[in-house]
């Protein structure tokens, strides 16, 4: 493609668990397509008010960590304003200020720039909702 920009949309099922799911397989597959061997910058966007992006190391308890993290900063129970869903739901509505619904990542001759343990993962604390959308932008 030698369009300077390029996006599109992942559906993303989380399930019924909080989860750390890794999404840089997705982003290498997408960039492939998008940026052709060409400079730029990767966005990723979750349009979802319960979810976020982080750039972590995973499968090394990593994510555990930062779920376990987000249990203590974030408790799930009935201190929350925003009382709808399950119980302990206003802590998901709080976690995009934590964790970000974005990042932007330099793109260097069509490779995501990951550092040597780092991965783009979505975080999300909500079990209510497993149906999760990401937006993908390459802009060269």
């Amino acid at each position: 493609m030698s369009s300077a920009f390029t996006t599109t949309v992942l559906q993303i099922t989380t399930g019924s668990t909080e989860t750390v799911t890794d999404l840089t397989p997705d982003c290498e597959q997408f960039l492939a397509r998008a940026a052709s061997g060409r400079d730029g910058l990767l966005n990723i966007f979750v349009p979802h008010a319960t979810a976020g992006i982080a750039v972590l190391e995973t499968g090394a308890g990593s994510d555990d960590d930062l779920l376990a993290t987000l249990h203590t900063l974030l408790p799930a129970d009935n201190r929350w304003q925003h009382r709808h869903g399950a119980p302990g739901h206003g802590r998901d509505h709080v976690l995009p200020a934590l964790v970000p619904p974005h990042a932007t990542l330099p793109v260097i001759a069509g490779s995501l720039e990951l550092g040597t343990w780092q991965s783009v993962c979505l975080v999300d604390t909500n079990i209510s909702n497993p149906n999760r959308q990401v937006r993908l932008s390459f802009l060269s």
